[in-house]
């Protein structure tokens, strides 16, 4: 045998780089699901569900194809449980001159790779992803030298270099960036179209069966089951996102509504994630339905604008300062992750909505995740560490080289100003202009202190009072902090005095629920 192709749980493209000369007379694919993967954090049982159906049905598709493929399910009594014990097995099996392999997408699994040779005595090439607009290289390069990598610029460079959305070197439109556009509150009149459902097959019923056995006792509904687990269901996800919400998704990608969690929002990260849809089709499509006069610019750049702009850029981040970034902790940050993360069981109506759609849905869009749960971590000053493990194990688009940047640099400024210029706080008031969580909550967002007190409210301006040393010269916070200047030093008493009260009364995790770390 002269090749053995890996190919990874997230990497279920026919255009993966390790397949790149695949010859099926002499070279075979190993795909492997181990438990190690399933279990380093105890992740969502659709989030498990969906990436074991979709291996199963890649390794089925390449089969159809004509290619040998060695697969080892969960289940496999033989299944040590560890990626490199299994392609050990599978090398001394199978006997090959080179094993080939992509890139991986997080550094812990990079790592392993990176010993394999030497545990293995064979041979190994490892291959750059080239999915990506943008190589690890690239972005090293345009990073090096600046003393600030913000987005946006990196964003237009890519801009420029794809010619997406671009007439010549002018972006269309006359500006790069529509975002001041896309912040208006849905209409409560207004229903969103309901999310595509894909009803699982033999392979996936199988599969959800195999997890509610072995996963019964991790966060999360397995059922119901609706994400896409073939490259042609995904695509045709990607249909009804073009079709039937792309032309709201601009206005009202910042809405959060309790009864509609997906909104207009497309539901492809995980799809892309995986490898089931390609970066580059899904903006071409967008632009070509916004140059046909389907869907509004501001509603098309927004959407490029996180797979052109965001996604590449954190990737860029994550591997340009790993493995220290996971560590970042600038605000020192130390407290607990509270028990509602994983129960719901709090009176703040929009933290524990967001919970539930989380539980349900293994889903919850980026505002929900930025603002609702993201913003409580950051103002109380929950620790890095575990809820950059919470998001990573309940979101089914959820890799690290993703996840990590978004929490470290955005949700928490734990990284100290690498990703954002400011943190994302924010009290009652955004989440009341942006939602109807407020409705009905035990809480009032009006209210800064005093029985009923939004805790964002209290949380909000405790956070500027404990963290004035290190943010009170940033020229974003200005108005913040001279608004907060303007209080009486009784009143910021109270306020810390609230806010205290109110973190020393969150609970702990519940009985029985993996702790994260």
């Amino acid at each position: 045998m002269r090749n053995l192709v890996l190919i990874l749980g997230d990497q279920l493209s026919r255009r993966i780089a390790a397949l790149d000369g695949f010859d099926p007379a002499t070279d075979r694919v190993l795909m492997l699901e181990v438990a190690e993967e399933t279990s380093y954090v105890a992740h969502h049982p659709q989030k498990i569900a969906l990436i074991l159906s979709a291996m199963r049905h890649f390794a089925a598709a390449l089969r159809d194809e004509g290619i040998a493929v060695e697969y080892v399910t969960l289940d496999d009594p033989a299944n040590t449980g560890s990626f490199t014990e299994e392609v050990a097995r599978a090398a001394a099996r199978l006997r090959p001159m080179l094993l080939i392999v992509t890139e991986a997408g997080e550094y812990r699994v990079e790592q392993a790779i990176a010993g394999w040779q030497a545990r293995l005595g064979l041979a190994v090439e490892c291959r750059a992803d080239t999915r990506f607009f943008a190589s690890r290289a690239d972005f090293a390069a345009w990073a090096a030298g600046r003393r600030g990598l913000r987005m946006e610029f990196f964003y237009r460079m890519m801009r420029r270099r794809t010619g997406l959305l671009m007439e010549g070197e002018t972006p269309v439109g006359g500006q790069w960036n529509f975002d001041a556009e896309n912040r208006k509150r849905l209409p409560a009149a207004q229903r969103p179209p309901p999310r595509r459902q894909v009803p699982p097959d033999a392979i996936t019923r199988a599969v959800l069966a195999l997890v509610g056995r072995r996963f019964a006792g991790h966060f999360g509904d397995l059922e119901p089951f609706a994400w896409a687990v073939t490259r042609d269901q995904a695509l045709a996800a990607l249909d009804h996102f073009l079709t039937d919400c792309l032309a709201d998704f601009g206005d009202y990608q910042d809405a959060m509504r309790s009864d509609a969690p997906f909104l207009y929002h497309a539901v492809l990260s995980p799809y892309l994630n995986l490898g089931l849809l390609e970066a580059r089709e899904v903006c071409a499509r967008a632009e070509a339905a916004w140059r046909a006069g389907k869907a509004k610019l501001n509603a098309v750049e927004g959407f490029i604008r996180q797979i052109l702009g965001w996604r590449e850029y954190v990737r860029g981040i994550y591997w340009l300062h790993m493995p220290g970034y996971a560590a970042t902790n600038a605000l020192a940050a130390t407290r607990p992750l509270p028990g509602f993360y994983w129960s719901g069981d709090t009176a703040m109506r929009c933290v524990a909505e967001v919970v539930r759609t989380t539980r349900r849905h293994a889903y919850a869009h980026h505002i929900q995740r930025l603002m609702v749960t993201g913003n409580f971590a950051l103002l109380a000053g929950i620790a890095p560490a575990e809820i950059a493990a919470w998001y990573l194990a309940v979101y089914a688009d959820a890799f690290e080289w993703v996840e990590l940047p978004n929490v470290q640099g955005m949700a928490l400024f734990a990284d100290g100003g690498v990703m954002a210029s400011k943190p994302y706080a924010a009290s009652g008031a955004y989440i009341a202009r942006m939602s109807d969580y407020c409705a009905g909550c035990a809480y009032d967002p009006a209210r800064r202190t005093g029985p009923g007190a939004c805790p964002f409210n209290l949380l909000y301006w405790d956070f500027l009072m404990r963290h004035q040393q290190v943010l009170g010269a940033n020229p974003r916070l200005a108005l913040a902090y001279r608004t907060l200047a303007r209080m009486t030093l009784d009143h910021r008493a109270t306020i810390r005095r609230e806010a205290g009260a109110f973190l020393a009364g969150m609970n702990e995790p519940p009985a029985g629920q993996p702790r994260l770390l």
